[in-house]
């Protein structure tokens, strides 16, 4: 086994990786919901956010491993931070670097890793946002470009505190966020065969309940709205406020009946909420089912386009719903 090399920049890069006040803090959804969509979208299990400390690597965000921290002598991601380029190990047991590496020999029995290089502001690289395999493998050009694309959230998440992808009222992606995750998760779709599917939700009545009970509350059903998509679909689902009372959830590896199955879930839940809050109004809404055609969908935005067609259609036949810009 080879132990990384220091940087030359060490302590450098030491000042600025403790000048972000980030180690050792709770973990984040705004971090967990990048390396989700990685494992989702590599079909790997373990993916992280992982940042190198003096003597540690220790991680901001860990899906699908249960540690916090490893010794940094034993870290691929050590290796990863002294060059600029993505790292990427299709074989651990066939590299002369991590082949007898307890990582390797032992849990979490990593076979295949890729990390790219997380930056501070300075230039320093404070660690990587990797994704680990247990199976050998390799990444295509596309791959490549995508894990650059999560990594480049991941650093956009660690040094802005105020990010142009988030809606600060739900703590969703927004319409931006969402466009820059969701068009690259239907590239790989397509490359992959894949299926994907689009939800598009209209909020019924939400002019009412800001007429009635004061904008307050209107954001308070906002937000509720946003809590019930968390806790119906699933982690790995791509969820966004794209604006008003309108949101979208982009459901990979899915179809249109399972994505159906869904919705009927997540419109009893809201269901149940009504009837336990007694808040005087209830949270109904129209949506739109879409399943993803590469022949079809050009990009997201050819996507999210139907979606909406969609949602208005089922608007206009429901009895209780009123017209879409009165909504």
């Amino acid at each position: 086994m080879k132990t990384p090399e220091i940087p030359r920049d060490e302590q450098a890069r030491l000042r600025s990786l403790k000048s972000l006040d980030i180690l050792d803090t709770p973990a984040e959804e705004r971090f967990d919901r990048l390396t989700r969509m990685a494992r989702r979208l590599f079909g790997v299990p373990i993916a992280l956010v992982s940042l190198i400390d003096e003597n540690r690597q220790w991680f901001k965000s860990a899906a699908g491993l249960d540690v916090r921290e490893t010794p940094r002598a034993i870290s691929f991601c050590g290796h990863a931070i002294l060059d600029d380029q993505i790292l990427v190990v299709p074989d651990a047991r066939a590299d002369a670097r991590f082949s007898d590496n307890p990582l390797v020999l032992g849990d979490p029995e990593i076979r295949f890793y890729a990390g790219c290089p997380l930056r501070a502001p300075d230039g320093s690289r404070l660690g990587t946002f990797c994704i680990i395999d247990r199976t050998p493998r390799a990444l295509g050009a596309e791959d490549l470009e995508m894990l650059r694309d999560l990594a480049a959230l991941a650093e956009r998440e660690i040094t802005t505190v105020e990010l142009a992808t988030m809606d600060d009222l739900t703590d969703i992606s927004n319409r931006r966020g969402f466009l820059m995750l969701a068009q690259k998760g239907l590239n790989l779709c397509a490359r992959q065969g894949i299926p994907a599917t689009l939800a598009f939700f209209d909020i019924n009545g939400f002019k009412l309940i800001n007429d009635r009970f004061g904008h307050a509350e209107g954001d308070r059903a906002l937000a509720v709205f946003a809590d019930h998509l968390r806790h119906v679909f699933r982690d790995s689902d791509l969820f966004a406020r794209l604006g008003g009372d309108e949101f979208v959830v982009l459901l990979t590896n899915t179809d249109r009946t399972l994505a159906e199955s869904i919705v009927a879930r997540f419109r009893q839940s809201l269901a149940r909420r009504d009837g336990a809050a007694d808040r005087g109004y209830a949270l109904d809404f129209a949506h739109g089912i879409v399943e993803f055609d590469p022949a079809r969908h050009r990009d997201v935005e050819a996507l999210l386009a139907d979606g909406d067609a969609q949602m208005y259609a089922h608007k206009r036949e429901r009895p209780r719903a009123e017209g879409r810009h009165e909504a």
